[in-house]
């Protein structure tokens, strides 16, 4: 699954794994005391989602990477904030506004340097958009990336062989593979999928909170 799969989906209008309102555990956990108003929430292939919305209009800083140059020009529009475009050596371009900056750029194209300082990374639709191989590197990718800040991460689960993603079945072990060299894992919430994974076959969301073992990581 390339570049092209998803930047072919925004063009087209196939967005039906564009939710249409903030996801509940994430409002359930910025509302807590766990993160702070004014924290710096890292949104990784975040489209134009409406979990961006109600951050910002909660004091949250926001900074997102999103493949799509519309889906990212369309957020903004929906935001009815008008951003502030530049474009770094490397190419990426940044889309900037109050307490807001997103990357129209391959997530794999960003470094640490040019991220910057993140408090806590709210994975709801990243993971589960990639193919296994690519969900590796993906994750390895990310935690370096965010230098292992703290996790929200939102997985789905049922029988892949009986129904091909995206979204991508993300287990218990695969969790627990790709994250637990960096991170204690715990699981918060798992629940039926109503209506079940593209309204077919039976699923669960899972929702987990990765909780970053200090240490030096290295690419």
């Amino acid at each position: 699954m390339d570049a092209q799969f998803w930047l072919a989906k925004w063009k087209r209008n196939e967005i039906g794994f564009h939710a249409l309102h903030a996801h509940p555990t994430m409002v359930a956990y910025f509302s807590g005391p766990c993160a702070p108003q004014g924290a710096c929430v890292f949104v990784p292939l975040c489209g134009k989602s409406l979990d961006i919305h109600w951050l910002l209009k909660r004091n949250y800083r926001v900074i997102g990477v999103e493949l799509s140059r519309l889906a990212v020009e369309q957020l903004f529009v929906e935001l009815d904030i008008h951003p502030a475009i530049s474009c770094l050596p490397s190419g990426v371009v940044v889309f900037e506004g109050p307490n807001i900056r997103i990357f129209a750029a391959d997530i794999f194209s960003l470094t640490p340097d040019v991220l910057g300082s993140v408090d806590i990374v709210y994975d709801r639709a990243a993971l589960v958009a990639l193919p296994p191989q690519m969900a590796a590197l993906y994750a390895h990718h990310l935690t370096y990336l965010t230098k292992s800040a703290d996790q929200l991460l939102v997985c789905v689960e049922y029988d892949q062989e009986r129904l091909s993603g995206p979204p991508f079945a993300v287990m218990a072990q695969d969790v627990e593979r790709y994250y637990a060299q960096d991170y204690t894992i715990a699981s918060i919430e798992h629940f039926p999928v109503a209506n079940g994974i593209k309204g077919r076959e039976p699923g669960y969301e899972h929702i987990w909170f990765l909780h970053a073992q200090k240490r030096e990581f290295k690419k």
